[in-house]
Parts: C-alpha cells; structure tokens; sequence
C-alpha cells in the first residue's frame, strides 16, 4: 500500500500501479475531514477513474473519505482512498493475481 500526493486526473495509470503495493486493505485508516459542502460529487470520482483506464465497480463514502473500488485493464482489482474535496490520491493498492489461489501447492 502507497501513498500518493497528486490529483488521479493527473496519475498515469502505469505509474500509479507501479507504486502501488499489494498488501491489505487500507490498514491504518485514513479520516478525511472535509466539510460535504466542499466535496467534489461522486460523478468527478467517477471520471478521473475512468479517464485512468479503470473500470469503477463501486464508489463508497468511509471515514469521510471516498473509497473507490474498480479494474484496471488487466482486470486487477484496484483499491483507492480519495480526498472528497481535492480528489488526491490519499492511498492506494493493486491486487495482483495470485495464480495458485492460495493453495501454494
């Protein structure tokens, strides 16, 4: 798991999934504190994602901030946390496949 200081508009998906490490999701939570007046709408998370590449599969609303969920077109599961004002890029991580399932055989 990354941090990331720049707006997603201006990630390139490349960089953004070579900074990103696998691991679990989110430890060490993250609180936006952002008034809801001066929250971006969800629709603006939406488009950044989707000018990225990604594939949004769900845009939630956790400790203040927006937590998006989505694909890249590698079909990776990729996971953000989101300023709601500024859209930076608060947190971010890319699940790479595991081709054993787990099962280490």
């Amino acid at each position: 798991m990354s941090s990331f200081s720049r707006p997603l508009s201006r990630l390139a998906l490349p960089a953004l999934l070579l900074v990103a490490a696998p691991g679990g999701a989110f430890a060490g939570e993250l609180h936006c504190r952002v008034p809801m007046a001066d929250w971006q709408p969800r629709a603006a998370v939406q488009a950044l994602a989707e000018a990225q590449g990604l594939t949004v599969r769900r845009i939630k609303i956790d400790d203040g901030c927006y937590e998006l969920d989505a694909r890249d077109a590698q079909g990776r599961a990729v996971e953000m946390k989101l300023d709601p004002a500024t859209l930076v890029v608060l947190k971010g991580e890319v699940e790479e496949e595991d081709d054993d399932h787990g099962h280490g055989d």
